[in-house]
């Protein structure tokens, strides 16, 4: 920390929130610089957004999603989701179509433009979660997942 910007005092009315230390914040933090060295590349290479590409993995996972499912299995806001995936589908990287019993809901699957995007960034991002991954030791790994799971598992 520079010292031109020292932490705030704190006060009797006020008690900042000590962000370094936050558990939310340090997450989101370390999501975020993982997330966005893969980014870097796939956005200058394909023009894809960190929520096109969330979205895009999803559906490789899961086809034949409703735009409301990949909102809930990506925990993003659905306005985000919504547009992301206007986006793919007009640069064909998704198709849209709609289910059988239920005309409302729109089924959403994969193109060949969007396998074919996808099956060159998955490598990239797999490589990066290794990377993180190889500054823990094998023990640390599995307590990482194991307190993943545990901290993510619905109430």
């Amino acid at each position: 920390m520079s010292p031109r910007h020292k932490p705030a005092p704190a006060s009797a009315e006020h008690a900042p929130l000590q962000l370094e230390h936050f558990l939310p914040y340090r997450l989101s933090i370390l999501s975020n610089t993982i997330s966005q060295t893969i980014a870097d590349d796939y956005q200058r290479r394909y023009d894809l957004s960190v929520t096109e590409w969330r979205v895009m993995a999803v559906l490789a996972r899961f086809e034949g999603l409703s735009a409301r499912e990949v909102a809930e299995r990506t925990a993003m806001d659905k306005v985000a989701v919504s547009r992301a995936l206007a986006r793919l589908v007009a640069a064909g990287r998704v198709d849209r179509s709609t289910h059988d019993s239920d005309k409302r809901r729109s089924v959403l699957k994969l193109g060949a433009a969007g396998w074919a995007i996808h099956d060159d960034v998955a490598p990239m991002a797999r490589a990066r979660e290794r990377e993180v991954l190889a500054k823990l030791d094998a023990d640390e790994q599995q307590w990482l997942v194991r307190i993943l799971d545990k901290l993510l598992e619905q109430e």
